[in-house]
């Protein structure tokens, strides 16, 4: 390598280097594995929805993702960090359809391979803004082999998984309830519904008995279903009931005057109410179980919404023709009135009532009972319980296990169709008879079904996340067997939200033990959630929404990573603090100026993997100092604690080295530095390079350039660390004296408001042998530091003084002439007065009960706080009046 440094601009400005240096890395394939003989480390990143731009907690996931991809290419591994995008069918569907509806068009004027080809249209002309956001983060993915879900052999993978779990009898066709959503006419998952608090009402009703002999009171927030009600449920230990339902009553239902049964089932709360519950199959996730442990069988269950949430006639032909055509809301309310005119409403409670409403469509869901694919979870789901059990899956942190297993014992199917156009079509064919014909193709599918039977294909697409699931071994080639399947799976590591536990990191284990009979991934880390400031969840409704793009553009990409690292603390979510983003880039501009101050005496480029040899015992600490860090580091990725990882590096290069070392080494006016310090202090720098390069991705990559001509050698291939050196103990002890030395003399001088530049004479009677070594070898350092103009190894003499520590060695600093004694103990005593004045005000205001049940958490926790402060204020005044005597 040639060591020829390149002087720094004096200021660090991030936008002109991040675009530069990351066009640098995909134009020149530095983001593609490219060992052959090394070990691989793949990750995959949580493909974002081709509709998507990047917000804060994909700059979270893809932050922690890209740390550790990068720290495992500088350990020397054949790294790939899948990167593509998902087909988001209900998003990507209504997107176009939104294109389309500016122009007075809609989907219906097209065919559905006319409007899926406007689909691709849009991909390629809107579709994929947020790949490139994440350039802009600095994601160091195989760009050159971007995958989508909806790719030709993405698709060959989908349709084989479905045939294949069908032969097996785990995806099968059933009709059950599932999340309606009657704007989009689409089921939907338990994700894409939302749930709101809307201020709705309670109705109670009386529900008479069919014998005449009586009624029973029931209650509901939706009148509507009860056209489709098909019993009454009362608990089989509330006494009652229990005549009735010895007697096997029965009801006769208001309206539609059909005769139901009285039902014993725990679902009923004796404590709610009357005890009793209305049961409507067809349109409640419970009623349905209720329903079938009464032995009703779902085609059995009465429907009286179409798609669009309409009431249409019920099997049994019973609901008043009035009603047929209407609304469901506008169902509702004529309901309740009619109810009302019988005089069976009883009253009317007005409530606050958990709503769910589709994220997408925004208008509320409704549970309705369809024919769907399912896929058998229950089955699928014992292999990666075991994988957890066994540690091939290691979850970390490991409080999330008991969720797993909770979800993953108490698994319900799977629905996995969905009532749209763009998306993998179901390749399943009926004929005429209803008769299905699961097959990879449509000839195998005739093949199966004869000669002269006519076919249809399902017009149902398949869920999304059934496409994702296959994201581990279908974006490395799968079915076929490729060289990169065989090296990259099982990847190493998967990073996401909890909150996709179950709906893709879950499914990817089930899939990939199924069809690969291989965990996906050996570890699984799940992180939090980024909040506002003030610890809420971040919504747009509220307008506390941050932009990751606007920090980057305020901050620096650098800063922003180095944020995400350092609040990732495991099991936690990650609050905004733009004061801490702002403290970030402050660090990186130290960084550069340290650099720069290097550049301005000599320090250049490091030609040497291990540490030089040094004498002096600064350099030999700071050697030290650096292969403490490394294990640090290293422990803390190994463990997957970003935050210790972050402000382990983050309290080296500020403390240890910019603080401490440059002014250590920092020479006399008119001298240089030596020769060893030079190549300590350039191998010192960049070991920071390399340590802070997954974090610190573009400043790290342009100092290492410009510390040394090494453009065959850039800092992203470099090699991790190895110091093949130890700590010195001896040098340690000299070196930490002398910093505790000086901080204490700081300190005090800050005390007694001496200005820090003031030299001053100190008195040493009995130093210790630490003592004497470290003022024979390094004095000037010492008194250029601590601002001391000379030491006497005597004692001190008579007069005010102030006296500070250093290790168990006292140092005594006379104050005649330095500072007005008289006047300084006078501003200490005045201060110090109106500080134990505020430390009592405020205790009397936080021990007044009324103060503390009345006001605002954020008031009472302020009072806290000032207290906490004043009290600290009042022990350091004293402690300076204390060294006055």
């Amino acid at each position: 390598m040639n060591d020829t440094t390149s002087p720094l601009d004096t200021t660090f400005d991030p936008a002109a280097i991040e675009a530069r240096w990351f066009a640098h890395w995909e134009d020149n394939g530095l983001f593609r594995p490219a060992r052959p003989d090394a070990e691989p480390f793949t990750i995959v990143n949580p493909p974002p929805n081709v509709t998507g731009s990047l917000h804060i907690g994909h700059a979270l996931d893809n932050t922690l993702q890209d740390i550790m991809v990068r720290y495992e290419r500088l350990r020397g591994k054949d790294a790939l960090w899948v990167v593509g995008m998902d087909h988001a069918g209900i998003a990507t569907q209504m997107v176009v359809e939104r294109e389309l509806e500016k122009s007075q068009d809609k989907r219906t004027n097209y065919s559905r391979e006319d409007f899926i080809a406007k689909v691709w249209d849009w991909k390629a002309e809107s579709g994929g803004t947020i790949t490139r956001q994440l350039r802009r983060l600095g994601c160091s993915m195989d760009w050159s082999r971007e995958q989508f879900t909806m790719d030709p052999h993405f698709t060959r993978a989908v349709v084989k998984v479905f045939v294949d779990l069908h032969r097996k009898g785990l995806i099968y066709r059933d009709k059950r309830l599932v999340n309606w959503d009657p704007k989009l006419k689409t089921a939907i998952s338990d994700l894409e519904v939302e749930t709101r608090d809307v201020n709705g009402q309670f109705w109670h009703f009386t529900y008479p008995l069919a014998n005449g002999s009586g009624n029973v009171s029931v209650a509901t927030t939706r009148p509507e279903t009860m056209l489709a009600d098909m019993a009454v449920a009362v608990h089989p230990d509330d006494p009652r009931y229990a005549e009735l339902l010895k007697n096997k009553a029965t009801i006769r239902l208001p309206i539609t005057g059909r005769e139901v049964p009285i039902v014993a089932d725990e679902h009923a709360d004796p404590e709610l109410g009357s005890g009793a519950v209305k049961i409507t199959p067809g349109h409640d996730f419970n009623d349905f179980e209720v329903g079938k442990r009464a032995g009703i069988a779902a085609g059995d269950m009465l429907n009286m919404l179409d798609a669009e949430g309409r009431v249409v006639q019920t099997a049994d032909g019973l609901v008043p023709d009035e009603l047929i055509g209407m609304d469901r809301f506008a169902a509702r309310k004529r309901i309740v009135g009619m109810m009302d005119e019988a005089g069976l409403l009883e009253r009317t409670d007005d409530r606050v009532i958990a709503t769910p409403f589709g994220d997408r469509g925004g208008v509320v869901i409704e549970p309705w009972l369809t024919d769907q694919w399912y896929v058998d979870a229950e089955a699928l789901a014992e292999a990666p319980m075991q994988a957890v059990r066994d540690r091939r899956i290691e979850i970390v942190p490991k409080s999330w296990e008991k969720t797993f297993f909770n979800w993953m014992e108490n698994i319900q199917p799977w629905c996995v169709s969905r009532q749209l156009w763009w998306g993998h079509r179901i390749p399943a064919w009926f004929d005429g008879d209803g008769n299905v014909f699961v097959a990879e193709t449509e000839t195998e599918a005739q093949a199966q079904a004869g000669e002269g039977v006519s076919l249809t294909q399902d017009p149902d697409v398949l869920d999304t996340w059934f496409s994702s699931a296959l994201w581990p071994f279908a974006t490395l080639g799968w079915p076929d067997d490729t060289a990169m399947l065989a090296k990259h799976y099982p990847n190493d590591l998967l990073i996401s939200g909890f909150d996709i536990l179950f709906f893709w990191d879950a499914r990817m284990a089930m899939q990939g033990l199924q069809f690969m009979d291989e965990v996906p991934w050996k570890r699984l880390y799940l992180h939090g959630l980024v909040r506002a400031a003030d610890g809420q969840k971040m919504s747009k409704s509220k307008g506390n929404v941050v932009d990751p793009l606007g920090l980057i553009d305020r901050f620096g990409a650098d800063a922003l990573r180095f944020f995400m690292a350092a609040m990732e603390s495991q099991g936690r979510d990650v609050k905004m603090d733009e004061s801490r983003l702002e403290g970030y880039r402050n660090f990186a501009t130290k960084l550069w100026n340290a650099t720069r101050f290097c550049q301005s005496h000599g320090i250049e480029a490091s030609e040497q993997i291990a540490a030089p040899t040094a004498n002096s015992a600064v350099n030999r600490w700071i050697v030290g100092e650096v292969v403490d860090t490394l294990a640090a580091l290293e422990g803390a990725l190994a463990d997957l604690r970003f935050d210790a990882a972050a402000n382990t590096v983050y309290h080296f290069v500020w403390d240890r080295f910019c603080d401490w070392y440059l002014e250590l080494i920092k020479p006399a006016q008119g001298s240089t530095i030596d020769e060893e310090t030079r190549m300590v202090a350039g191998w010192v720098l960049d070991q920071i390079y390399v340590m802070l390069h997954p974090f610190m991705p573009f400043i790290t990559e342009e100092l290492w350039s410009k510390q040394g001509n090494r453009g065959d050698y850039p800092l992203i291939t470099a090699k991790w660390p190895e110091p093949a050196a130890g700590v010195d103990a001896e040098a340690k002890r000299q070196v930490e004296w002398l910093i505790s030395l000086t901080g204490a003399l700081r300190a005090a001088k800050n005390e007694l408001g001496i200005p820090p530049g003031a030299k001053l004479e100190a008195y040493v009677a009995a130093p210790g042998d630490l003592a004497r070594q470290v003022m024979t070898e390094n004095r000037a350092a010492l008194e250029r530091l601590a601002r001391l103009s000379k030491i006497h190894v005597l004692a001190a003499p008579d007069g005010p003084a102030m006296q500070v520590m250093a290790g168990s060695d006292v140092f005594v600093i006379p104050l005649e002439g330095v500072i007005d004694i008289a006047a300084e103990k006078a501003r200490l005593n005045k201060a110090l007065q109106n500080a134990e004045k505020e430390v009592g005000s405020l205790a009397k205001r936080l021990e007044n009960p009324k103060f503390v049940e009345k006001a605002k958490p954020e008031a009472v926790k302020k009072a806290q706080a000032d207290m906490e402060h004043h009290a600290s204020e009042a022990d350091r005044l004293r402690a300076a009046l204390a060294r006055l005597g």
